[in-house]
């Protein structure tokens, strides 16, 4: 009925927001009611139970619950019976209907879909982060990254960021550009989270020129030319000779999963 508030008191072993999102997806259907969502997330114990039931019993409504500790859901369905509160589990039946289907028993471990969600979310953010940030894009926004590559062109500066960033890492990459001093901004971020990426000239010299002629051009000038890629490299090499706290890391040989995995054990992950 329009206009009478009803009360929806939502039980979680996390923060409330799955719980919430269904229940929010539900209501899309009653349009007209007036309900106030209460959230009572984290609860981890029996006492964290009774004592969220009193706060129920206040102004009682409706309980809805996703509990993954089948021991606690029990003890929220009999209490919720035991003082007349209308009570729905969420996610029980769906773990014991899963349970069978895949023939395996559910982890139950709290909070467990809350950091599978905060980690998708954190690798989406990274891998946005991370095209703003390529080749130079937006110096300004350096400092928010987790690591900064720089390198010449075409030394894999750009899938080793999007490898990285699919891990959960905000990545900026920096292209050296001979004659021409880096931006500013830099050598204004911490150091240590600065990576040198180098190759070996005959093999950019390759990788140059089969680029070329994948874009259909022929391979001529200096882009391709091995002397003027031993003299891009040697500007490189003196860049990063005078930033000693840079990690340095040649790529002629290494896999992109490599690399990777070397800078990551930098940062101790």
């Amino acid at each position: 009925m329009k206009g009478l508030l009803r009360h929806l008191y939502l039980f979680s072993d996390a923060t409330g927001e799955t719980v919430e999102r269904v229940v929010r997806a539900a209501l899309s259907q009653f349009r007209d009611a007036e309900v106030r969502f209460h959230r009572m997330n984290r609860i981890r114990s029996r006492e964290d139970v009774l004592e969220s039931l009193e706060e129920v019993l206040r102004e009682p409504g409706m309980v809805i619950y996703t509990l993954v500790d089948t021991e606690l859901a029990q003890l929220l369905r009999d209490e919720a019976e035991a003082h007349g509160l209308e009570s729905v589990d969420l996610i029980s039946p769906l773990l014991f209907k899963l349970s069978d289907f895949l023939e395996t028993p559910p982890q139950k471990e709290p909070g467990l879909l809350y950091q599978l969600n905060a980690e998708y979310h954190k690798r989406i953010d990274a891998v946005d982060f991370t095209v703003k940030h390529d080749d130079g894009q937006d110096p300004r926004g350096l400092h928010k990254a987790d690591f900064v590559l720089v390198g010449v062109s075409r030394s894999s500066k750009t899938p080793l960021s999007m490898y990285l960033a699919h891990k959960g890492y905000r990545v900026a990459n920096v292209p050296i550009v001979y004659g021409i001093e880096p931006p500013a901004e830099l050598f204004k971020v911490d150091q240590d989270r600065v990576v040198g990426l180098i190759i070996d000239a005959q093999r950019l010299a390759e990788i140059r020129s089969a680029r070329l002629r994948n874009l259909g051009n022929i391979p001529k000038g200096s882009y391709a030319d091995f002397l003027k890629i031993e003299e891009e490299l040697e500007y490189c090499r003196r860049l990063y000779r005078r930033n000693p706290q840079w990690l340095i890391i040649d790529v002629t040989k290494k896999s992109v999963e490599e690399s990777a995995a070397e800078i990551i054990r930098r940062q101790g992950g």
